[in-house]
């Protein structure tokens, strides 16, 4: 078992923990990161792309010119693809891209990542984050203090509005909680941060 480091706000370690070999310490599963990542993104796509067909164009009621006799190519709308302006033909319409992957997989994709994310030496345990006010610039020191200077995904055990205010407008930076925890946003960032009661949280969900 991974013995890591748990800090305080100030980055200092205050004590250690053990964390569970069949969550941090499995070898990853590549294909299963791929599927979970690309599941992510395709349900985040809104799906409301759209284009006219020729049947939606305004106008073209009426022929433009006679069927023979003309020397032109017989047409029956100015508003078929083939014309400027025209409708455009077998393009994107409202749609669902959602898919789903089953129980198993996810787990092994988010336990996965947890195992990738503690093998790069990218997962910092904090013993509890708190903020007494709205106070971005108290954030921004803490994520100085835990060597988070890029990207860095903060996870938390539970709501907590000061901590969510006061890191929702620092680039790169993104707060989460065990629930909505996905595969996606901790490969995104290249610091996983995840308070202790997070943690038991976490070990609780996928022993």
């Amino acid at each position: 078992m991974a013995t890591v480091a748990v800090l305080n706000m100030e980055g200092k370690k205050v004590s250690e923990r053990v964390l569970l070999d069949s969550i941090f310490a499995i070898e990853p599963n590549a294909a299963v990161l791929h599927m979970a990542v690309v599941n992510h993104l395709a349900n985040c796509r809104q799906g409301t792309q759209s284009t006219l067909t020729r049947t939606e164009v305004r106008g073209g009621g009426r022929k433009p010119w006679r069927q023979k006799g003309t020397g032109h190519a017989r047409q029956g709308s100015i508003r078929s693809p083939q014309w400027v302006h025209g409708g455009v033909a077998l393009g994107p319409k409202p749609r669902s891209y959602r898919f789903s992957l089953n129980k198993k997989v996810k787990k092994v994709a988010i336990k996965s990542a947890l195992s990738a994310k503690l093998a790069d030496s990218e997962l910092v345990l904090v013993d509890n984050i708190t903020m007494s006010d709205y106070k971005t610039k108290d954030f921004i020191k803490m994520l100085d203090a835990l060597g988070a200077d890029k990207k860095a995904l903060v996870v938390l055990p539970e709501v907590d509005k000061k901590v969510v205010k006061s890191a929702s407008n620092i680039k790169g930076v993104k707060t989460a909680y065990v629930g909505e925890l996905n595969v996606y946003d901790i490969l995104n960032h290249d610091k996983l941060i995840l308070a202790l009661g997070a943690l038991d949280k976490i070990e609780e969900v996928y022993e």
